[in-house]
């Protein structure tokens, strides 16, 4: 990047992104509780939906002032479909292990309600519903926190400080406060270590939302489908044959996906 970018320079500006963000959610939710009260959750999903699917617009103002090349400084490049069939691979793995990591911690933390209650705004109770959740938390809020992590900030990290592992945890710890859930937060930074790394091994912020994307949608698949729950855990932990699962997957995907890089011309 340009030498007159510096890490308070471009850490204000995420930071600004993310506030902005919240304001263009806060005043849409505002909205809808003052005018139509009864409407909360639509609003809810509403103020998600337009506040993600914005939260990288300072940044892209940003960059079109200064006329960079948006795909090169967003990490936005294509990725072979054997790298992306890894990715899943891994992903799955990676997703599981973190779910029973995140149930391990409930097991040692007791959790206020008002975070318990997030899983409820996931319900999928119409077709409206349906539409706004999943686009807002599969697609929208993956990719918006992906081009503005992993694609923006993380590779200014790494072309600044020539040091790969810094910019990872940095960028990871991050996106980890931004979430706002200290119950949550180191599972939400080991999750943002893992889709570091995906964006600077395979050099695209795709791989990354590819496990941003199935870990959200994993989520809203188990608050909808009644009876997963009871083939999925067992004791309240993920099965341990599903974790013996996971580990195969993380090692294989993690191999496959080092195989294909190789292999690329």
């Amino acid at each position: 990047m340009n030498r007159t970018l510096t890490v308070s320079l471009v850490l204000g500006i995420v930071f600004a992104s993310v506030l902005f963000a919240f304001a263009v959610g806060g005043a849409v939710l505002g909205f809808g509780l003052k005018y139509h009260p009864d409407q909360n959750i639509l609003y809810t999903h509403l103020s998600l939906f337009i506040g993600q699917g914005l939260i990288a617009l300072p940044v892209l103002i940003l960059l079109l002032h200064r006329k960079e090349r948006l795909l090169y400084r967003f990490r936005i490049h294509k990725i072979s479909l054997h790298t992306a069939l890894s990715v899943i691979i891994f992903s799955i793995g990676v997703i599981l292990l973190a779910d029973e990591m995140d149930r391990l911690m409930n097991t040692f933390f007791t959790i206020p309600d008002v975070f318990e209650d997030v899983g409820k705004l996931l319900k999928l109770e119409s077709f409206g519903s349906a539409f706004l959740i999943i686009s807002s938390i599969v697609i929208i809020a993956p990719l918006g926190e992906e081009l503005l992590f992993r694609g923006f900030l993380q590779q200014f990290l790494e072309e600044h400080w020539k040091d790969i592992t810094r910019a990872v945890l940095i960028t990871s710890l991050f996106f980890a406060f931004i979430h706002m859930n200290p119950f949550w937060i180191i599972q939400i930074y080991i999750l943002g270590i893992m889709l570091g790394y995906l964006a600077w091994k395979t050099g695209s912020i795709i791989s990354s939302f590819i496990l941003h994307g199935l870990n959200n949608g994993f989520a809203i698949l188990l608050v909808n489908i009644e009876g997963l729950d009871s083939i999925y855990t067992l004791q309240g932990h993920v099965h341990p044959i599903l974790l013996v699962f996971a580990i195969i997957f993380v090692y294989f995907g993690f191999k496959w996906l080092h195989n294909s890089l190789e292999i690329q011309p």
